[in-house]
């Protein structure tokens, strides 16, 4: 069963590009520049940035829905990120090299079964949970900080 993991769209995050700290403040965002490889996952672009790299940390609704599993979270984008990662049949690196809480939800929004794994053995956590036809997608989180790491879907 493929399946296709992919980066959070960069439009929603555009306007955000460039402000200045205080205008970053006044909508609960703020610049920060990293100073480690790992540890700032872009979700965007689904790498980690480079130490010196600036990103934005937000707060970020992942599961916008009207019901009990409306969800977000704290998350960082590489400022200027424009490219939206796009993984089919493979796990990224960023996923891969990570304790992992994956999550899958039915066609309702409604969670049906979650699994934490080391991030290299996704793949076949990935297609099991699939292998179930009520699963609609997958929400893959960092088990440790809790905070979305990528959406995926059947392929």
């Amino acid at each position: 069963m493929s399946f296709v993991i992919a980066g959070l769209d960069p439009a929603p995050f555009r306007a955000l590009y460039g402000l200045p700290d205080a205008a970053l403040a006044a909508r609960r965002a703020v610049r920060v520049v990293a100073d480690a490889k790992p540890g700032f996952p872009c979700r965007i672009t689904l790498e980690d940035a480079a130490p010196g790299e600036t990103l934005l940390l937000v707060n970020y609704t992942h599961l916008p829905v009207d019901g009990p599993y409306r969800a977000s979270h704290a998350l960082y984008v590489r400022e200027g990120a424009e490219k939206q990662a796009r993984f089919v049949d493979e796990v990224p690196e960023q996923l891969a090299s990570r304790l992992i809480s994956l999550r899958a939800f039915d066609r309702h929004d409604r969670m049906t079964d979650a699994e934490v794994a080391e991030g290299f053995a996704l793949e076949p956590l990935i297609r099991r949970m699939f292998a179930d036809p009520a699963v609609a997608f997958l929400h893959a989180h960092n088990a440790r900080q809790g905070c979305f790491a990528a959406r995926i879907d059947r392929g």
